[in-house]
C-alpha cells in the first residue's frame, strides 16, 4: 500500500490564522490524501484536513489580501498567500490531486471507501490489478513480437541480396568462356521484388496501453500546465488538456526516465550541441504508469531515494512474469482462505473454502474464480510469446553471424577482383 504519510510536494507560503488574526509563515505540504501546513518558528500543525473533505478550490483576491488561494473545506475557509513559486503552479497541482482523489473515492472520501470496503473486494481489486497489468504486458511483448518479425524479413531480404551478390562475383569471377554464367544470378535479380513487397509496412496500428492526467514541467521551467500521457507500446505521448500533442518520445528516444517519487517523473532525451528534451509528469495516477513503464524501458529506469522503496515494491522480473502473477494469485488466495497452507490447485475447491469464509461472499468468490481463471490464461499465453521471442532471438543473432561472415567473404573477393 501506499505510504499516506508521503510528501508529494511542499512550498512556501503564509496561513492566516483566523483565531489570532494574523498571517503566519510556513509550508504548505501535500499527500496522496491530505492537506499540511506546518508553522516555521513554531512548528505546530496548524491545518491537516482529507482531500475528500474539500469541496472548492479557488483563486482569490481583495483589497486587503492579493493573490490568494483559499481551501474551503467543510464549512471552514483557508487562505494561503505568498505561495512559491507562484499561485498558479500550487493551483494546478491541488486541484489535480484534489479531482482525482473526488474519482477514486466516487465523492465518498478514501477513508470512507476503506471501512465499507470487505476482504472479498479487496482481493478482487487485486487480482483485477494484476490482470490489468498482465494483458499490458501482453501488449508490449505483442509489438515487440511484430518488431522481432520485421527484422527477421529484413534480414532474409539482406541473405536475398548477398545471394544476388554472390552471383554477381561469380558472373565476374567467370571465364569469358564459361557459357552459364548470366543464367547463374538472372532468376534471382527477377525475385527480388517480390523481397521487397514481402517487407510490410513498420507503421502498424498500435494501442492505448494507458493514459493519465498528469501536471506538466518543460525542462526548469516554474510553470506548470495540466495534460495527458499516454502510453503505448512503442512509445509515450504527451499532450494538453485538448489533446493537441506537445511531445511524443519514441522508445529509441528515450535516454532516460527519473522516478522522483511515485508520484513524479522526468522523461529526457539527451542531444549534442543543444538543450534536452526534458518534461517533469506529476500524477495522482502515475503509481499505475510506472510498472508500465519499468516494464517497458527498464534499463533507463532510475529510481531516486524517495521512490526507492516503491521501486522495490513494483518490481518484478520479465522472465516468468505472467507464472510469477499467477502463482502469486493462487498463493494469495490460499493464504486468506487458510492461513499458513498453500493453495490448492483445483479451482471447484478454492471456490468452495471461498465461500465459507466470513468476508468472501459467493458473488465475490464467483468473481476470484473468474480472474483467476484469466489470469492463468493469459500467463501461458505471456509465457508461450517469451519462449517464441527467445528463440526469434537467436534466429536473429544467427542470421547476424552469418551475414557478417558472408560480407567478410564478398570483400576479400572483390579486393581480388
Amino acid at each position: 500500500l501506499m505510504n499516506e504519510e508521503l510528501r508529494i510536494h511542499s512550498w512556501p507560503c503564509s496561513y492566516y490564522l483566523d483565531t489570532t488574526k494574523q498571517w503566519v509563515s510556513g509550508r504548505l505540504s501535500l499527500t496522496p490524501v491530505a492537506i499540511k501546513f506546518r508553522a516555521d518558528k513554531t512548528g505546530e500543525l496548524l491545518v491537516n484536513f482529507h482531500l475528500s473533505s474539500i469541496s472548492e478550490i479557488k483563486k482569490e483576491s481583495s483589497n486587503l489580501i492579493f493573490s490568494s488561494l483559499t481551501i474551503l473545506e467543510k464549512s471552514t475557509k483557508h487562505w494561503f498567500s505568498f505561495l512559491q513559486p507562484s499561485r498558479n503552479v500550487v493551483f494546478n497541482i491541488l486541484e489535480h490531486f484534489w479531482r482525482e482523489q473526488l474519482l477514486s473515492s466516487q465523492g465518498g472520501g478514501a477513508e470512507a471507501a476503506a471501512l465499507q470496503s470487505t476482504k472479498g473486494k479487496e482481493l478482487t481489486g487485486l487480482l483485477a490489478g494484476s490482470q490489468k497489468r498482465l494483458e499490458d504486458t501482453a501488449k508490449v511483448l505483442h509489438y515487440q513480437g511484430e518488431q522481432f518479425d520485421n527484422i527477421m524479413r529484413g534480414l532474409n531480404k539482406i541473405e536475398g541480396d548477398m545471394d544476388v551478390a554472390d552471383r554477381l562475383l561469380t558472373e565476374l569471377e567467370s571465364p569469358s568462356w564459361w557459357p552459364f554464367s548470366s543464367r547463374l544470378w538472372k532468376a534471382p535479380l527477377e525475385a527480388k521484388p517480390k523481397e521487397t513487397a514481402a517487407v510490410s509496412d513498420p507503421k502498424n496500428q498500435e494501442g492505448v496501453l494507458m493514459r493519465i492526467p498528469v501536471i506538466i514541467t518543460h525542462r526548469t521551467d516554474s510553470n506548470v500546465k495540466p495534460g495527458k500521457l499516454t502510453l503505448f507500446a512503442s512509445g509515450l505521448e504527451i499532450s494538453d488538456c485538448s489533446s493537441q500533442v506537445i511531445h511524443r518520445f519514441e522508445s529509441r528516444e528515450v535516454d532516460d526516465i527519473r522516478v522522483h517519487s511515485p508520484y513524479e517523473v522526468s522523461v529526457r532525451q539527451r542531444f549534442i550541441g543543444r538543450p534536452d528534451t526534458s518534461y517533469r509528469l506529476l500524477s495522482a495516477r502515475m503509481p499505475e504508469a510506472i510498472p508500465i513503464l519499468e516494464m517497458q524501458f527498464s534499463k533507463k529506469m532510475q529510481f531516486l531515494e524517495d521512490a526507492l522503496g516503491f521501486a522495490g515494491a513494483t518490481k518484478s522480473p520479465q522472465v516468468d512474469l505472467g507464472t510469477s502473477i499467477w502463482q502469486a494469485a493462487t498463493g494469495l488466495l490460499g493464504g486468506v482462505v487458510q492461513p499458513g497452507s498453500p493453495a490448492r490447485e483445483g479451482m471447484d475447491n478454492e471456490e468452495v473454502q471461498l465461500q465459507k469464509h466470513e468476508k468472501v461472499s459467493q458473488e465475490e468468490a464467483k468473481e476470484l474464480k473468474q480472474i483467476l481463471q484469466k489470469l492463468k490464461g493469459l500467463a501461458l499465453e505471456t509465457e508461450a510469446e517469451l519462449e517464441r521471442q527467445d528463440e526469434a532471438l537467436d534466429s536473429i543473432s544467427s542470421s547476424v553471424d552469418r551475414a557478417t561472415l558472408t560480407i567478410g567473404r564478398q570483400n576479400r573477393r572483390m579486393r581480388r577482383l
